[in-house]
C-alpha cells in the first residue's frame, strides 16, 4: 500500500502533511478544473483512475479523445452531431414548423425523452448572464432568427431553463419573435424553480410541455 504522506516541512514538528506524486496531483489538478468536482471529489476520483486496470484507464481515456475528435455542432440547430446534421435535423419526419429552444445540447435529450415533442430544436449556447459576460452577441440568437422564414416556421416554444438567466433570456426572445408574426409558447410552470431542464423527470417536463402558453398571457 502506498503511502502518499511524508513529513512536514519542520515548522511544525511532529505532523504529517500529504504530498502526492507529480503524476497524481496533476491529475487531480485538472479533475478538479471540471464543473461540480471540488478538491476531495477529485482526490477520489484520481484515486478511483489509480487503481483501475490499466486497460480500462485506455478505453476511457480513447472514449475522451474519438469525442473530441467526432463530434462537432449541428451547422442547423448547433446540438451536438458526428455529422453536418444532427439526428433530429436529419429526419423527415420531424414538424419544421415548430421549432424549440433551449440553452444547452443537454437540454435536446431532456425534451425528447418526454416523448411529446416532434419539431425541432435551437440551441443557443447558453443564458443571458450579464454578470458573467453573456450578452445577446454570445448566444446564436441571430441564427435562431434566420431560421424562421427558410424553415416556415409557425411556433417557437421558448424551454430555457426555470432560473433568472433562463427567465430573462425567454423574455428577451420573446421581444424579438413576436413583431416578427410567428407564434411565441413557454413551457408551463410545475418545473422546480432554479433548477434545470436536465434534471427535470420526464413526466414533470412532458406537462410542461404540453401545457405551454403563448408569452405575454397570465
Amino acid at each position: 500500500m502506498h503511502d502518499w504522506s511524508t513529513p512536514s516541512d519542520g515548522n511544525e514538528p511532529g505532523t504529517l502533511t500529504a504530498v502526492y506524486a507529480d503524476a497524481v496531483q496533476e491529475v487531480i489538478d485538472e479533475l478538479g478544473r471540471l464543473p461540480g468536482v471540488g478538491p476531495k471529489s477529485a482526490q477520489r476520483l484520481a484515486f478511483h483512475l489509480l487503481n483501475l486496470p490499466s486497460e480500462d484507464v485506455a478505453r476511457m481515456t480513447t472514449a475522451i479523445s474519438s469525442m473530441k475528435e467526432r463530434v462537432r455542432f449541428c451547422t442547423c440547430c448547433f446540438n451536438i452531431a458526428e455529422e453536418d446534421l444532427c439526428p433530429v435535423c436529419r429526419d423527415p419526419r420531424r414538424d419544421e414548423g415548430q421549432l424549440c429552444v433551449v440553452e444547452e445540447p443537454r437540454d435536446v435529450v431532456a425534451v425528447e425523452r418526454t416523448g411529446e415533442f416532434r419539431g425541432r430544436y435551437h440551441v443557443l449556447g447558453g443564458a443571458l448572464s450579464p454578470i458573467d459576460g453573456v450578452g445577446p452577441t454570445q448566444l446564436r440568437i441571430t441564427e435562431l432568427l434566420a431560421r424562421l422564414d427558410p424553415e416556415s416556421v409557425t411556433e417557437v416554444i421558448l424551454a430555457t431553463n426555470p432560473n433568472i438567466e433562463g427567465e430573462a433570456t425567454a423574455m428577451y426572445l420573446a421581444r424579438l419573435l413576436e413583431p416578427l408574426g410567428v407564434g411565441v409558447t413557454k413551457i408551463a410552470s410545475g418545473l422546480p424553480v432554479g433548477g434545470d431542464l436536465e434534471y427535470a423527470d420526464e413526466l414533470t417536463l412532458g406537462r410542461a410541455l404540453v401545457g405551454r402558453q403563448p408569452v405575454g398571457e397570465g
